[in-house]
């Protein structure tokens, strides 16, 4: 597929998942801010927080291909720290809406006004985190062209190679390592025999 072609197709699913996730985000910002009468800032951690859970389950298995040059728990914490980013920027964004622009005070004074602003901010917030996403991900996680040689100078492919030796070590390779172990012991007793 021309490379062209496949980030349209990536982006075109990275929006899909992207727009799930918002949807997620948007009802529970809106459920605590409108019902539960919760500062927009607290109410959008928490739903970003959520909806992130299903962003990156949906993202690594349809958008994004697993690199088999990092170990998961890399691929997991490059997700989280660039999602923990991006809810510094959400919640920034929101607050601005709805500490700056507006008075604070009217959670309580004019309740329909604060989730106006508290959803302006969301939505301005959602464009922006989705395109720090989108780039960061592509350019840490997404596995390279597999007809072409991979970058051994690339970000992503240092920190692939370091989580590799580096790190927890998963359940497959602490087995293996035992199994290695318990070879030599039980060829060199059935010699003594």
């Amino acid at each position: 597929m021309a490379p062209v072609k496949k980030l349209i197709e990536q982006v075109l699913k990275f929006g899909i998942v992207g727009i799930i996730a918002f949807v997620i985000d948007w009802g529970i910002l809106n459920i605590l801010v409108i019902f539960a009468h919760m500062n927009a800032t607290v109410a959008a951690t928490i739903s970003f927080l959520i909806s992130l859970c299903f962003n990156y389950l949906a993202s690594m298995k349809y958008v994004f291909v697993h690199r088999d040059d990092m170990a998961r728990w890399m691929e997991v914490l490059v997700f989280f720290v660039s999602s923990a980013i991006g809810l510094l920027i959400n919640d920034g964004i929101i607050g601005f809406c709805t500490a700056v622009i507006i008075d604070p005070s009217t959670i309580t004074t004019d309740p329909g006004k604060y989730a106006v602003y508290a959803n302006i901010g969301k939505i301005i917030a959602t464009v922006v985190v989705a395109i720090w996403n989108f780039v960061i991900r592509k350019w840490l996680l997404d596995a390279p062209d597999p007809t072409k040689p991979v970058n051994e100078k690339s970000m992503a492919h240092r920190l692939g190679a370091w989580s590799l030796t580096h790190g927890p070590v998963s359940h497959r390779e602490t087995e293996a390592a035992q199994e290695t172990a318990a070879a030599p012991a039980s060829d060199s007793k059935s010699m003594d025999d």
